[in-house]
């Protein structure tokens, strides 16, 4: 019998088990093997139509689901809210209820309201998938990066130690890549201006080092996040050149270490201001390599959700 996922949908990390990240990354490699080929497609979900629902903005997420899902030969329905009722005054679920009324089986969403998802899994009869929402998880960003470390690591993540550098406040990648990293065993802290980490971040068993160097002295790999500027109402810090002093990552900063770490960034980078761009496109940096494992592990997750599927 074919191995399942422990859940219905995929609304955030920390409803996965240790299993269900195995058995992802196992169906990703094949996956990855895949889309290499010649001919990059599988009729694996011919049947199957999937809605991608994204009432925020979003470039890469959007395009690597919707390749992820065409490579899986799913019918694909795109909808962005900005063209759309929910401008009118449409709710959500009336919004959702439509779509699942033209027979679609599973719905990608990124919403800007923490826990859409969860709401939206117990009111509509159709696997979920969170893409996003708010400032709280954003799931297959966290398994991407763990599959990506795992693979540049050439080894599991248990005892390896990840710092997370940059607006942890505001980044819903960084708590799923918390709950991910800690699922495997892996150690991790965080590095940014304090205005930027959470007071509740060390009852998630994370330490916080404001010092850059040795923040990325003490680590195996450094995930850098973007400072997110669109859902900052305040000033955290008082300028962008402060903030790449004392927290962008640069050449003469890797070459002083002494060893070599892994370097990633879930995009957009900001260049200049997080990596310099000789650190972004340097031989440490797998940042293109995060963004084709991406397709890889959102077709593992939207395939091994289609299983559940009763016909």
């Amino acid at each position: 019998m074919m191995k399942q996922l422990s859940v219905e949908h995929l609304l955030g990390i920390k409803y996965l088990k240790e299993n269900d990240l195995e058995l992802i990354f196992e169906t990703a490699a094949h996956f990855k093997e895949v889309i290499n080929r010649p001919i990059k497609k599988v009729p694996s979900l011919r049947d199957i139509t999937i809605a991608n629902l994204f009432f925020e903005n979003s470039t890469r997420t959007k395009l690597s689901f919707e390749l992820a899902e065409k490579r899986l030969s799913a019918d694909v329905i795109n909808f962005s809210a900005g063209q759309s009722s929910v401008k009118k005054g449409e709710t959500l679920i009336d919004t959702v209820n439509n779509i699942l009324s033209m027979k679609v089986d599973i719905v990608v969403m990124r919403h800007p309201n923490v826990g859409a998802g969860v709401f939206l899994s117990q009111h509509v009869d159709a696997k979920i998938v969170n893409a996003g929402d708010g400032t709280h998880e954003h799931p297959t960003q966290a398994l991407l990066d763990s599959f990506s470390m795992r693979e540049a690591l050439n080894s599991n993540l248990k005892g390896k130690k990840v710092v997370i550098v940059g607006d942890i406040l505001h980044s819903r990648v960084a708590l799923s890549n918390i709950f991910a990293l800690q699922l495997q065993g892996a150690k991790v802290k965080v590095c940014g201006p304090t205005t930027l980490i959470p007071k509740y971040i060390t009852s998630l068993g994370v330490e916080v080092e404001t010092n850059l160097k040795k923040a990325l002295e003490w680590c195996d790999v450094a995930n850098v996040l973007r400072v997110q500027h669109e859902r900052m109402a305040i000033k955290y810090f008082p300028s962008t050149r402060e903030y790449t002093q004392l927290f962008g990552i640069n050449k003469e900063i890797l070459d002083n270490l002494g060893k070599d770490i892994v370097i990633m960034h879930p995009g957009p980078i900001n260049r200049g201001v997080e990596l310099t761009s000789d650190v972004a496109d340097s031989k440490q940096s797998i940042i293109l390599n995060q963004v084709e494992n991406g397709v890889a592990v959102r077709m593992a997750v939207i395939y091994l959700l289609a299983q559940q599927i009763k016909r």
